[in-house]
């Protein structure tokens, strides 16, 4: 299975530990350094297994951690001749803070710009693109929401599966169309479903890859109903008239041009 899917991860090094922060419920001021790194070097392994394309910003902070992690299991005499340096954990947990002001800021720039729109009369094709999302509640997951599922799925296949081996490996290409064609017959599934019919390791991975490129495309869409809960896959309904349309203008040139 040679396919790499490029997926431009808009998510950083801060965005992963503040998931994980507030999946584990830990205050930021009270970070357990040992817990959060070993979960941070989790997602890289399962990254780097997945060919996905890691920031070497993702790398300097796993170092950081590291180096906080092998810091605080010093004696303390030790790290009392240490306290003229800058102490790296409070030095994180100041970009922390104020990485989640930013990201709260620009949460707060998106509601109002959302609520700026609704004030003024849109256009009949606007008004269409957006009515499948009037009364939505759900919100587009992460990647590491999609990552932390995709573990979910590999823990629960039995071990047997991952030494499977089939005559007729499986490709992302395939998966690919194999899901699409799925949700044009249904408009959402949810994402655990896509595994079911697995057979072992390299479907599962090649399954998920195809997914991501799916994404990636903007031809589906990945939402939760809440935070951490099952992922729901979906049609880009939006995508779908934009072309829907230019597929009309197109018949209608020809037609004109015909003429």
């Amino acid at each position: 299975m040679t396919y790499e899917v490029k997926l431009e991860i808009f998510e950083g090094p801060l965005d992963l530990l503040l998931y994980l922060i507030k999946k584990e419920e830990i205050n930021i001021h009270d970070i357990q350094i040992a817990k959060i790194a070993d979960q941070y070097l989790q997602y890289m392994d399962l990254m780097k297994m997945l060919d996905l394309n890691i920031a070497g910003e993702f790398l300097v902070m796993a170092a950081t951690l590291m180096h906080i992690k092998s810091r605080e299991l010093l004696p303390q005499e030790e790290l009392e001749h240490m306290q003229e340096e800058e102490d790296p954990r409070q030095e994180l947990i100041r970009k922390l803070l104020e990485y989640k002001r930013f990201k709260e800021a620009a949460s707060n720039l998106q509601i109002m710009e959302k609520t700026h729109k609704e004030t003024f009369a849109r256009s009949i094709q606007e008004d269409v693109a957006d009515s499948s999302e009037k009364g939505e509640k759900y919100f587009e997951a992460s990647i590491f929401d999609l990552i932390s599922a995709f573990t979910r799925v590999l823990k629960e296949v039995p071990k047997d599966a991952f030494y499977n081996v089939v005559k007729d490996e499986v490709t992302v290409s395939e998966k690919i169309h194999e899901i699409y064609h799925l949700l044009v017959k249904k408009a959402s599934l949810s994402f655990l479903v896509l595994f079911k019919s697995a057979r072992n390791k390299i479907e599962i991975i090649a399954t998920f890859l195809a997914l991501l490129e799916l994404i990636r495309m903007k031809e589906v869409v990945a939402r939760q109903e809440n935070p951490f809960s099952d992922i729901l896959i979906m049609r880009n309904e939006k995508k779908m008239h934009v072309e829907s349309e230019l597929g009309d203008s197109n018949v209608g040139a020809e037609n004109t041009n015909r003429q």
